[in-house]
C-alpha cells in the first residue's frame, strides 16, 4: 500500500492529502539541506581563504557589490514566496472539506474515540469509511484536549472541550490504518489508539445496512421531547422561543444587535449557555442543560434541528 517503499520510516500514503503534504515536506528538507551544506562550505572556505597569516595581519576594506546585494535579497525572496504559495495551497486543501463530503461525528474521551454515523451506527476506537469519497468528521472532546491523528492520511486535528473542530480526508487505498491521540491527555494517553477501516463502497454500504439503528436525528427528537423543549420552541402563538424549523445555516439576529450564523457551535452554545445569545424578540427564559446532556446528546439534538431545516427547505 505504501508509495514510499524505499523509506519505511514514512507511513503509507493513503489519502489525497498525503502526497501533497509529503512533496512539500521533501522540498523543505531538500532546501534546508542544500542551504545548510552551502553555508557550511562557505564558512569553511572563508575561514581558510581569509585566515590570519604572516603578511596579512589586518583586515582590508572590501567595497560592496550592488549585484551581490540584489542577488542575495531577490533570490531568497523568490524562494520564500514560492514556498509560501505552495504551503498555502496545501493548507487550504487540508482545511476545506468538499461540500459533498460524508459527515459524521467524533468525540474524544479519556481514553477512547467515539464515532457517530448519521445513519445511526456508533463505533468506539474504530471508524469505517468508504474509499474514494471525502469524509468530514466534526470533532469535540468530553473532558480534555485530544487530537485526532491518522498518520497514513497526514491528518491531525485537535478535539477541544466546549468547541467543534473539523477534520476531513479522502482515503485512496482500502485497508486498516492507525488512529492515535496526538495530544497528551492523561495517564492512559498511550492506550488511546484505534483504527480507520477503509472499505470499498459496496462493502461499506453493506456494513452500514448490517448495523442500522436509530439515527441521531431520531434520538435527538426523543431527547427534545423528553426535555420538554417543544413546549417553548413551537410555531404557534404559544411559542416562547424561536421556531427551529429551517434554523440551521440561517442568519440569527440577536437582542444585542449582533448577527450570527446558526451553525453547530451556535446551537451547542444555545443548549449549554442559552443566556449568551438571546434572539431578538425573546426573553432569557431558557434554562441551561449543562451537565444534563452528554456530548453525544448535544450532537443528536443538533442533527434533529438540522433535519428540521432540511424538511423545511423541501417544502414547496
Amino acid at each position: 500500500m505504501s508509495r514510499l517503499l524505499p523509506f519505511p520510516i514514512f507511513p503509507p500514503q493513503a489519502s489525497t492529502l498525503a502526497p501533497r503534504t509529503d512533496h512539500l515536506l521533501f522540498y523543505l528538507l531538500a532546501m534546508s539541506g542544500l542551504m545548510s551544506v552551502l553555508i557550511a562550505a562557505l564558512i569553511f572556505y572563508f575561514s581558510v581563504r581569509y585566515r590570519r597569516r604572516p603578511g596579512n595581519e589586518r583586515a582590508t576594506q572590501v567595497d560592496g557589490s550592488n549585484r551581490l546585494e540584489i542577488g542575495w535579497s531577490v533570490v531568497p525572496l523568490v524562494v520564500f514566496l514560492f514556498t509560501y504559495v505552495w504551503g498555502a495551497n496545501v493548507f487550504f486543501f487540508a482545511y476545506t472539506p468538499p461540500p459533498d463530503a460524508l459527515e459524521l461525528y467524533g468525540v474524544g474521551k479519556q481514553w477512547m474515540w467515539k464515532f457517530q454515523h448519521l445513519s445511526g451506527q456508533r463505533e468506539i476506537n474504530e471508524l469505517h469509511v468508504p474509499v474514494a469519497r471525502p469524509v468530514k468528521v466534526l470533532l469535540t472532546s468530553q473532558d480534555v484536549i485530544h487530537s485526532f491523528y491518522v498518520p497514513a492520511f497526514r491528518v491531525k486535528q485537535d478535539a477541544l472541550p466546549g468547541r467543534y473542530t473539523e477534520a476531513w480526508f479522502e482515503a485512496t487505498v482500502p485497508g486498516t490504518y492507525h488512529l492515535f491521540c496526538a495530544e497528551y491527555c492523561g495517564t492512559l494517553h498511550s492506550g488511546m489508539i484505534g483504527s480507520v477501516v477503509v472499505m470499498e463502497p459496496a462493502a461499506f454500504e453493506q456494513w452500514l445496512a448490517g448495523g442500522a439503528t436509530t439515527s441521531p436525528a431520531e434520538r435527538g427528537l426523543q431527547l427534545f421531547q423528553s426535555l420538554a423543549c417543544n413546549t417553548c420552541h413551537r410555531a404557534d402563538a404559544l411559542a416562547r422561543a424561536p421556531d427551529l424549523a429551517g434554523l440551521f445555516g440561517r442568519q440569527v439576529h440577536l437582542k444585542s444587535g449582533a448577527v450570527l450564523r446558526a451553525d453547530e457551535a451556535y446551537l451547542r452554545r444555545s443548549i449549554l449557555d442559552p443566556a449568551t445569545d438571546i434572539v431578538q424578540g425573546y426573553e432569557a427564559i431558557m434554562p441551561t442543560f449543562k451537565g444534563l446532556v452528554t456530548e453525544e446528546g448535544i450532537l443528536d439534538l443538533i442533527e434533529y434541528i438540522k433535519s428540521l431545516g432540511t424538511a423545511a427547505k423541501a417544502e414547496p
